[in-house]
C-alpha cells in the first residue's frame, strides 16, 4: 500500500511539472510581449503560499492540490467589452488604455503566446527523451530484462493470472540468465505445459502454463507464445546519440499520436474504447516505475508530447481553439465577436467535461473488469 501511495504521487508530481511547464510557456511569451501575468500558479484550490514580485506584479502561487497548474494573464478572460476597448486602443493608436492587456496585442503576437503552450511540451518531451537515453539508457532489444511487459489479451499469460511488472523466476525448476532465454525456451515449448515461477509483489508463485502458436505477425507461427513482451536492458547512450535518439523519439511519437487520432475520427467505434484518462495513465505509470527509471522518462515524455499534441486541435476551450479563432481573426481582418467566441469556449468546455467523466468510467470500468492497463 506504501509503495502504491509513493508511486501515485509520483506520477501527480510528473503530471503536475508537465503541465506546469505548459503554462510557463505561456508565461515567458506573455512576458516577453509586454503582457501582464496577474497570477502563476502550481495546483488548484486554497493557496498554501503565495508571493507577489512588486516589479512585474505577478502573484506566485503553490496551491492545495498540486495537479496541474495555470497562468492567468491580463484581458485572457476576454469579456467583450473590455475586448472591444483594447482593440480599438491598439487600432487608434491610444495610450490611456492598458498595454499590458492581452487583448491590446497584435495576431501574431497573442497567436505565439496561445501556441507557447503546446510548444513547450514538445520541447520538454525532447528534453525528458533526452535524459532518459544519456543517463539512463536506450533500449537494446537484443538483451532483454526478466520482466514481464505489455500483455495480449487472451493469450495464456494473461489468462493465467500474469501481469506487467512480475518477474520470472525458472521454468519448470531451472532459472535463466536473462529474459531472452526464458523466452527460447517458452518459444521451443509449443503445446508443452510448464511450470512457470514468477514474483508478483515479493510473493514467489508456481503456476502451470502452455504455449500456443505466435501469431502470424511474429514471423515464427511454429513456435510456441504465451503472450507477453519482455522488458529490455537499457544500455547509456553519448551526447550525440542520445539527442538523435530524442529528436528521432519526438518525430516518431507525433506521427503515433497524429494516426492514432485519425483512427479514431475515422473509426469511432473500434478505437473509442482505447482513451485512457488520468486514471488509466496512472495505473501504467505505478507499473513502469518497476521497469526503471528510463521506461518511465519515456512514459513522461509521451504525456507530455500528447499534452502538446491534444492542446493544438481546434477544439474550443482548449489553445487550439482559441488559435483557430485568432486565426479567423487574421483571415477576415476583424475579429469574431468576443460574446460569441465565449459562448463557442464555453460549450466546448462542457463537452470536454462531459468527455472526462466518459473517460474516467471507461478507466474505473476497467479496474472493475480486472483488465490490465497494457
Amino acid at each position: 500500500m506504501v509503495a502504491q501511495i509513493e508511486k501515485t504521487l509520483l506520477f501527480l508530481l510528473t503530471l503536475s511539472v508537465l503541465i506546469v511547464l505548459h503554462e510557463l510557456g505561456h508565461f515567458i511569451l506573455a512576458r516577453r510581449n509586454g503582457v501582464r501575468v496577474n497570477e502563476f500558479a502550481m495546483g488548484f484550490g486554497p493557496k498554501l503560499l503565495k508571493w507577489t514580485s512588486k516589479r512585474s506584479g505577478t502573484t506566485y502561487a503553490l496551491n492545495l492540490f498540486p495537479i496541474g497548474g495555470y497562468c492567468a494573464m491580463q484581458g485572457e478572460d476576454g469579456k467583450s467589452s473590455e475586448a472591444e476597448q483594447q482593440r480599438k486602443a491598439q487600432a487608434e493608436g491610444l495610450t490611456h488604455y492598458e498595454q499590458d492587456n492581452f487583448q491590446a496585442k497584435s495576431v501574431w503576437q497573442r497567436l505565439a503566446i496561445i501556441v507557447a503552450g503546446p510548444a513547450a511540451n514538445f520541447l520538454l518531451a525532447f528534453v525528458i527523451l533526452f535524459v532518459a537515453a544519456f543517463f539512463f539508457g536506450v533500449a537494446d532489444l537484443k538483451a532483454q530484462q526478466s520482466i514481464v511487459g505489455p500483455l495480449t489479451q487472451g493469450y495464456p499469460a494473461q489468462k493465467s493470472g500474469l501481469q506487467t511488472g512480475d518477474r520470472l523466476i525458472a521454468i519448470n525448476g531451472k532459472s535463466a540468465a536473462g529474459g531472452k532465454q526464458f523466452v527460447d525456451i517458452i518459444h521451443a515449448s509449443r503445446g508443452k505445459t510448464l511450470a512457470l515461477t514468477y514474483s508478483h509483489d515479493g510473493r514467489v508463485r508456481t503456476i502451470p502454463i502452455t504455449p500456443i502458436r505466435c501469431p502470424a505477425e511474429t514471423g515464427h507461427p511454429e513456435q510456441g507464445c504465451i503472450g507477453f513482451a519482455p522488458i529490455p536492458v537499457f544500455q547509456r547512450a553519448g551526447f550525440g546519440e542520445a539527442m538523435s535518439t530524442a529528436a528521432f523519439g519526438v518525430v516518431d511519437l507525433t506521427r503515433q499520436t497524429a494516426t492514432r487520432i485519425l483512427l479514431m475520427i475515422r473509426h469511432p467505434r473500434q478505437y473509442a474504447g482505447s482513451v485512457t484518462g488520468p486514471i488509466g495513465i496512472s495505473r501504467a505509470a505505478a507499473v513502469v516505475q518497476d521497469f526503471g527509471w528510463a521506461p518511465y522518462l519515456n512514459l513522461a515524455a509521451i504525456i507530455s508530447l500528447s499534452l502538446g499534441f491534444f492542446n493544438l486541435l481546434p477544439i474550443p476551450a482548449l489553445d487550439g481553439g482559441r488559435a483557430a479563432f485568432i486565426v479567423a481573426e487574421l483571415l477576415r481582418g476583424k475579429p469574431v465577436a468576443p460574446e460569441k467566441e465565449a459562448l463557442v469556449h464555453f460549450a466546448g468546455f462542457a463537452v470536454l467535461m462531459l468527455l472526462m467523466i466518459a473517460v474516467a468510467y471507461h478507466d474505473v470500468a476497467n479496474i472493475v473488469a480486472g483488465k490490465g492497463v497494457f
